[in-house]
């Protein structure tokens, strides 16, 4: 697409606020119109609607999702990028068949996402929410924490989120092992860690900690039987996908007391119902899908967004997934 066509650009559903009152829009102003929508659609009529004028698309909101329907109503629809590093809430086959092109912005806020898990690790090691929680119900409840230094933290995907995991790991003295797809030892000198078989980091880490892209290959790979093969009282972390651990097994899991607590910060239904069944949980502590939502993990994000949609209309495309 030539710089000089003025286009449509529209924001469908920045529910909660993502980039609304963000300067970095108004550097969007010599290439186009901005449209931007503050609550999210509640049809697939009102979506399409929304969006139906549209060149490019950016979507802050992975709970606004597009697929083949919506993309067979939009011919004139380019380009969509994310605020996000995940892509699940495409159908990437179906805009690569209709010529529409997905951007993304991997690694961008992997700092700052990282920071959030290590976070969490720690309240779920030393039972913050659980000791909170009793202490509230006039109880002082007696029960050891989970040291940390010393132990060993396995690390599901080896990516820019699972790097900087494995570097804050270290500063603190806890040996990393990781699993990915494609390990090699170039990548392992490069982390610091030791690259090992899945079985293996399940048996033998105290924290395992995930932090791969939902695909068709990891799509629940945490399952029954590989929650039992993790040693007893072990951590398991979630900063990947909420459908990458079949949540049923791991609360039977942390029910059971096999499992010794979890740090969840995704789920396979987002906004969760209050009936979610890992809130009957004791051992867990849950935050709901903000690891990046920090002024400057939300900044990085909105200018990233910016940035991948000026440079499609300057036909420099980056950040492609599609």
């Amino acid at each position: 697409m030539a710089v000089e066509d003025y286009v449509q650009i529209v924001v469908p559903g920045d529910e909660p606020v993502q980039i609304a009152g963000s300067p970095h829009l108004e550097r969007l102003a010599s290439y186009g119109d901005v449209t931007l929508y503050d609550t999210r659609p509640v049809s697939l009529k009102e979506k399409v609607g929304r969006v139906r004028d549209a060149d490019v698309i950016m979507n802050t909101r992975g709970a606004v999702t597009w697929g083949e329907q919506e993309f067979s109503q939009l011919p004139k629809l380019k380009m969509i990028t994310t605020c996000s590093i995940g892509t699940d809430m495409f159908d990437l086959a179906a805009a690569k068949k209709c010529g529409i092109v997905i951007c993304n912005q991997p690694g961008r806020t992997a700092p700052v996402v990282a920071e959030h898990m290590f976070g969490l690790m720690f309240a779920v090691a030393k039972r913050a929410a659980y000791l909170t929680a009793e202490m509230k119900k006039g109880s002082w409840p007696r029960r050891d924490n989970v040291m940390l230094q010393g132990k060993t933290l396995g690390i599901i995907g080896a990516g820019n989120i699972g790097a900087e995991m494995a570097r804050l790991a270290r500063l603190i003295g806890m040996e990393v092992i990781a699993w990915t797809f494609h390990p090699s030892t170039e990548r392992a000198e490069k982390l610091g860690v030791r690259f090992v078989e899945l079985d293996t980091l399940l048996e033998t880490s105290d924290v395992v900690s995930l932090h791969v892209a939902l695909t068709d290959d990891t799509r629940g790979m945490i399952g029954e039987a590989e929650l039992e093969k993790m040693k007893a009282g072990a951590l398991l972390l979630n900063g990947a996908r909420g459908a990458v651990v079949d949540t049923n097994a791991l609360v039977d899991a942390l029910n059971s007391g096999h499992i010794g607590g979890a740090g969840i910060d995704v789920y396979e239904e987002e906004p969760t119902p209050p009936d979610h069944p890992l809130f009957v949980c004791e051992q867990v502590v849950l935050t709901p899908h903000c690891a990046d939502m920090t002024p400057e993990g939300v900044d990085l994000l909105n200018s990233g967004a910016v940035e991948n949609v000026i440079a499609f209309l300057e036909g420099r495309t980056q950040n492609a997934v599609t």
